[in-house]
C-alpha cells in the first residue's frame, strides 16, 4: 500500500523506543522505504543494529557523522520523507520541537523537513497531562503537526493512564491517511451506516443477515482519510472501532433509523451501507421462549431508511442494493422508489461480491439513467471509488 513511498522514521529516549521494532517490521510490510534516525537516548533503550537490520536502511545516530557520498545526514533524511514519524515522542522531543530547538539527529531533521509529521507520543500520565506537555502539544498541531493520540492503560512505571504509545495500527493509519489521500472532503461531514440489524425473537434468539461490515466500515474510514467528519452508525459486527470517528452502535432496525434520522440533519453525504432487516418480530417474547411457541413468527415491516432520507433529501444519498437475480431490475426499481442519488448494487452470486469479502463487483446506477459496471476491487477502493462519485454531485 506504501509502495513507493519514504518514511523516515525519528525514535526519541523513552521506555516504548522498543516498539519502533514492530513499527518498522508493519511498514516495511507495506512496502514502505522506511529510513531511522535515534537520538542518543534512544540508544539506551534499543540498538540502532536493530533497526538497521530490520528497515534494511543505516541508521542515522550522529548529528556530526561525516557525510556519506556528500549528503549531510539530516538533510539527505528530510529531502527524502513524504512522512516523518516520531515515535515514541517524549515530552523532551516535544518541548524541543515546539520551540524550534534542533539539536540532535531527530530534531534537526524535523526542523529541515517540509513533509508533514505525525507525532506519537509516549511518557507518564501526568508528564502527558502536564498544561506544559499539552500546550506544546496544541502549538504543533496549530502548525500542521499531526499527533497519533496516546492509548490509555498501564504504564511501565507501573501507574494506570493516558500515555502509551499508540499501536501500530493506529500510527500506520495516521501514515497512510497522510500521504495517500488528499484532504477533498475537509469540511465536510458523512454519516455512513453499516453491518446487520437484529430483530429480537426472545432474550437469547434474533433474526440477522450475513452482512460483516466491512464495506461501511471501508466507506468511513476513506471518508476520514479525505479529511471529513464522520459518524458511523454500525450494526454489531467483529470489527474493530474505528479511531477519530465518532461509532454509534445500533443493534436492531428501529434502533439504527432512530440514530440515522438524529443524525441527518447536516451531513453532507449520506452512505447507507448496512443490511437493515426489512421485519421485525411482532410477537417478541421476554425471557427464553419454548420451541413449541416458536412454530410461528408473526413479522411486520421496519421502517424503511433508505426511503425516508430520499424524502426530502438536502444531502448526497448513496443507497446499496444486493440481490441474487434480476439485480438490474430490483436496483433501477429501488433507486426510482427510494430517490438516493445512486446505488451500488451487487450480484451475491458473482465470485469476489457479497458479505465478508474483502472485494466487491459492483454495478452503480444513478438518477440521469447511467448504468456503471466497475471491475473487482478491494472494498476500500470501492469506498473512495463512491465518494468520488459523492463529491461530483456536492459540487
Amino acid at each position: 500500500m506504501l509502495n513507493g513511498k519514504t518514511v523516515v522514521l525519528g525514535v526519541s529516549g523513552g521506555i516504548a523506543a522498543y516498539k519502533a521494532a514492530e513499527l518498522i517490521s508493519r511498514l516495511k510490510k507495506l512496502h514502505a522505504d522506511t529510513r531511522v534516525c535515534m537520538t542518543k537516548n534512544a540508544q539506551e533503550f534499543i540498538t540502532p543494529l536493530t533497526l538497521q537490520g530490520l528497515s534494511q536502511n543505516p541508521v542515522a545516530t550522529d548529528l556530526f557523522a561525516p557525510p556519506a557520498a556528500w549528503e549531510i545526514g539530516h538533510i539527505s533524511l528530510a529531502a527524502a520523507a513524504d512522512v516523518m514519524v516520531i515515535a515514541p515522542a517524549t515530552a523532551n522531543i516535544i518541548g524541543k520541537i515546539a520551540n524550534g530547538i534542533a539539536d540532535d539527529i531527530v530534531t534537526t531533521t524535523v526542523m529541515a523537513t517540509k513533509a508533514q509529521v505525525i507525532l506519537a507520543p509516549a511518557m507518564n500520565t501526568n508528564m502527558y497531562d502536564n498544561p506544559v506537555t499539552q500546550q506544546n502539544l496544541a502549538r504543533l498541531k496549530s502548525l500542521g503537526y499531526a499527533v497519533a493520540e496516546p492509548a490509555s492503560g498501564r504504564l511501565a512505571c507501573g501507574i494506570t493512564g493516558r500515555g502509551k504509545l499508540a499501536d501500530a495500527d493506529d500510527i500506520i493509519e495516521e501514515i497512510i491517511a497522510r500521504t495517500l489521500y488528499t484532504k477533498d472532503l475537509l469540511g465536510k461531514k458523512v454519516l455512513v451506516t453499516a453491518g446487520p440489524t437484529r430483530e429480537k425473537i426472545d432474550d437469547v434468539r434474533f433474526i440477522t443477515n450475513y452482512s460483516s461490515g466491512k464495506m461501511g466500515y471501508a466507506v468511513a474510514r476513506a471518508a476520514r482519510r479525505r479529511g471529513a467528519e464522520v459518524t458511523l452508525v454500525s450494526g454489531k459486527v467483529a470489527l474493530a472501532p474505528l479511531k477519530n470517528i465518532e461509532m454509534v452502535y445500533a443493534d436492531s432496525a428501529r434502533q439504527m433509523y432512530d440514530a440515522v434520522m438524529s443524525r441527518a440533519d447536516g451531513a453532507d453525504i449520506i452512505v447507507k451501507a448496512a443490511a437493515v432487516g426489512d421485519f421485525r418480530v411482532k410477537n417478541a417474547v421476554s425471557g427464553k421462549a419454548k420451541k413449541e411457541s416458536l412454530l410461528t413468527l408473526e413479522l411486520e415491516k421496519n421502517p424503511d431508511i433508505l426511503m425516508e432520507l430520499g424524502k426530502n433529501k438536502n444531502f448526497v444519498l448513496i443507497g446499496f442494493c444486493m440481490e441474487t437475480a434480476d439485480l438490474a431490475v430490483y436496483a433501477a426499481d429501488k433507486l426510482k422508489r427510494k430517490n438516493p442519488d445512486f446505488i451500488v448494487a451487487n450480484d451475491l452470486t458473482r465470485e469476489g461480491a457479497g458479505f465478508a469479502t474483502d472485494t466487491n463487483v459492483v454495478k452503480i446506477l444513478h438518477q440521469s439513467g447511467e448504468t456503471e459496471d466497475l471491475p473487482i476491487m478491494s472494498k476500500d477502493d470501492l469506498a473512495n471509488e463512491i465518494l468520488d462519485r459523492a463529491k461530483i454531485i456536492l459540487k
